[in-house]
């Protein structure tokens, strides 16, 4: 298990942004805060593609995977997305494609559980990933904010967790919440999975080196 510091979020919808500042805090980056982030996003509807340029902004090695390039328009009919996906279509995908010219690494294909337990036992990494959040929690709902959560209602919750740790006896990942009470959080891999690949997340995954985890034209911003 990689040892990062738990923050938690504000609002609900700075998720990401604690998730980031943790991974930055991780690999030696503490002149940063959750409102520094929120400034350069400029926005309050938060895309991993968001992240993956705050992450490029301080020069950290990572890889972007997603099973979607660009905005997905299926995703107009979800509870969730629908009051933002109309303004976010144009500016998510121009995001996307100026990514390359960023220098921002996009694989396009899905990540299997076993791949993301072999990179995280190597010590070498950490990730950021979008979940369910209802799938995510279910086991531990009376202690994390799950925005507009009532009763039964399993509608599709973006959210945003790091993944620190795996324990191959219990095949538990560790996970930092940002939306959780507790500072430390484990799940099953098959309940991540099935988080991690609901409807809505398109697989997005943040993998962050930390061997030599900033580029050599790091500055403070």
């Amino acid at each position: 298990m990689v040892k990062v510091p738990h923050v938690n979020q504000l609002f609900s919808w700075d998720c990401g942004l604690a998730c980031v500042l943790m991974a930055l805090t991780t690999i030696g980056v503490n002149d940063c805060s959750i409102e520094n982030l929120a400034e350069f996003c400029c926005t309050t509807s938060i895309w991993t593609v968001d992240l993956a340029y705050l992450l490029q902004k301080f020069s950290v090695r990572f890889s972007y995977y997603t099973v979607t390039f660009g905005a997905n328009p299926n995703y107009s009919g979800e509870t969730y997305y629908k009051e933002q996906l109309p303004n976010d279509l144009v500016r998510v995908d121009t995001l996307f494609k100026k990514a390359v010219e960023a220098g921002i690494n996009i694989g396009c294909r899905s990540i299997s559980g076993e791949e993301i337990s072999c990179w995280i036992l190597s010590g070498k990494y950490i990730a950021i990933a979008l979940v369910d959040q209802y799938k995510l929690s279910q086991s531990w709902m009376e202690d994390v904010i799950i925005p507009g959560f009532q009763g039964n209602d399993v509608g599709y919750t973006g959210h945003y967790v790091v993944i620190c740790g795996y324990d191959s006896e219990t095949d538990e990942f560790e996970i930092r919440d940002p939306a959780s009470s507790r500072e430390h959080d484990r799940v099953s891999s098959k309940c991540l999975e099935e988080a991690r690949k609901s409807f809505g997340t398109d697989e997005d995954l943040l993998l962050i080196s930390l061997e030599e985890s900033r580029k050599p034209n790091y500055s403070v911003l």
